[in-house]
């Protein structure tokens, strides 16, 4: 039985991606790479999206929390454009992009940032969260990134 985990999006299938891997046995997040290689223009505010090539899939009283890799954020200057990004669980297989996980990166810097494929770029760490009382939420998701708000 299958209870969390990551899986290549079909687009990246045979391409050479790693799935997510914690790199010591007391780690708490899945280090995820770069899918293909991508320039983060120079400039405060210059915005790139870093594939990863991968979703999750969870339990439903689960969250995938993505956190930019102090190692790129220190010696790049940048973040992550949403600081924490959140995965439901159900963005896994969603129509629109099949969960992938996108990784949105700001360059603060004056030079540009190459990231090459397989570099680490964030971390994902997987949480249960609480609902509140009277908490009523039926809807479905239909779709990938911001489809909630439409």
């Amino acid at each position: 039985m299958r209870i969390r985990g990551f899986e290549a999006v079909s687009a990246f299938e045979g391409k050479g991606i790693n799935l997510p891997r914690r790199k010591t046995k007391k780690s708490a997040a899945y280090d995820l790479e770069a899918a293909e290689d991508v320039t983060v223009p120079p400039g405060p505010g210059s915005i790139a999206v870093v594939p990863t090539g991968v979703k999750s899939y969870m339990r439903d009283d689960e969250v995938l929390k993505v956190h930019v890799r102090s190692g790129i954020s220190f010696k790049n200057s940048v973040s992550l454009l949403n600081d924490v990004g959140v995965i439901d669980a159900d963005y896994y297989n969603n129509p629109d992009n099949e969960g992938h996980i996108l990784v949105g990166i700001v360059n603060h810097s004056q030079a540009p940032v190459r990231i090459k494929k397989g570099d680490r770029v964030a971390q994902a760490i997987f949480e249960k969260y609480l609902l509140a009382d009277g908490d009523d939420a039926e809807g479905e998701r239909n779709g990938g990134i911001g489809s909630t708000g439409r």
